[in-house]
């Protein structure tokens, strides 16, 4: 049985705390929604998409971009919020902790700094894009589990024990496709190459796909609103994103396997949205049609 209570003790209603973290919530939302539609339209000028248009700032450095954009949000600001602030530090809320700073402590500190870029500089626009929600995020994240009383007992619930499965299958999915991402470009070196292996055999973007797999076990584990938005950001950017990378690297290699889907196994491509488009399309043009047949009769 699911149990509700966490998501009915961390702030009493009509508070301040109450008020300033669901409104929050509900930008984190419309932000996740704006971020799917500009991705989805165009292609952030980074990485693989990345073109000497300067409409994005100027060039900085890749490294210490990265490093800024996830470290100072995900690890400082998520432990400032969560000790200086919150009110509950037991085991589950320290849990929830360790996990949350297992992500950012690789991706703000270790990741940056051993990946090899296809290029050493990155828009300024790109780093400060990032920087900006992760700021809100980190802090969502980090009120709520630093507020939630989530009881004695609830490492016995579904949710907490599927959850924590989802994130940590999602963790070694996404450490270890970067893995052999890095593994496939010789130092100094801008070129790019197909992946094999591992789930690139099935997807073009495993490290995407184990990263939105951590975060639906976060959502599901801490049984939250922050924990929801922050799933609907990062989805709203790996799906385009993966998207754009399948259909650059079936443009760039002719010989790329054609099995391959972008994000999901046996499910996401570009054929499977344009395939749901055009259904959505379709059913909206017969909506139009009846409700013309309507007036007219």
């Amino acid at each position: 049985m699911l149990s509700l209570n966490p998501s009915w003790k961390a702030f009493d209603y009509g508070t301040t705390h109450f008020w300033a973290h669901y409104g929050l919530c509900t930008f984190g939302f419309l932000l996740a929604v704006i971020t799917y539609v500009t991705q989805a339209a165009k292609p952030a000028p980074y990485g693989k998409h990345q073109t000497t248009n300067h409409s994005f700032g100027p060039l900085v450095h890749q490294r210490l971009a990265h490093t800024v954009s996830d470290a100072i949000p995900g690890i400082f600001l998520f432990s400032l919020v969560f000790f200086h602030y919150g009110i509950k530090k037991e085991t589950t809320n320290l849990l929830f902790y360790c996990m949350w700073l297992s992500h950012y402590l690789h991706r703000g500190i270790i990741h940056p700094w051993i990946m090899r870029y296809s290029s050493p500089k990155t828009p300024v626009g790109i780093s400060l894009g990032a920087l900006f929600p992760n700021l809100l995020y980190s802090f969502l994240n980090a009120d709520w589990i630093g507020t939630a009383d989530y009881g004695l007992y609830y490492y016995k619930d579904p949710c907490f024990v599927m959850g924590v499965m989802f994130f940590v299958a999602g963790y070694f999915i996404n450490r270890y496709a970067d893995l052999l991402l890095r593994r496939l470009r010789a130092e100094d070196s801008s070129k790019y190459y197909v992946p094999h292996g591992f789930l690139f055999d099935l997807i073009s973007c495993p490290n995407y796909f184990g990263e939105m797999l951590e975060w639906f076990g976060w959502a599901l584990a801490t049984w939250s609103v922050a924990g929801v938005v922050w799933l609907l950001f990062s989805s709203a950017t790996f799906i385009p994103r993966a998207r754009d990378n399948h259909e650059w690297y079936t443009k760039k290699f002719a010989d790329y396997p054609k099995n391959r889907k972008a994000l999901i196994p046996f499910l996401y491509d570009t054929q499977f949205i344009s395939e749901l488009l055009n259904v959505s399309l379709n059913v909206t043009k017969r909506e139009i049609c009846h409700q013309k047949d309507d007036t007219l009769h």
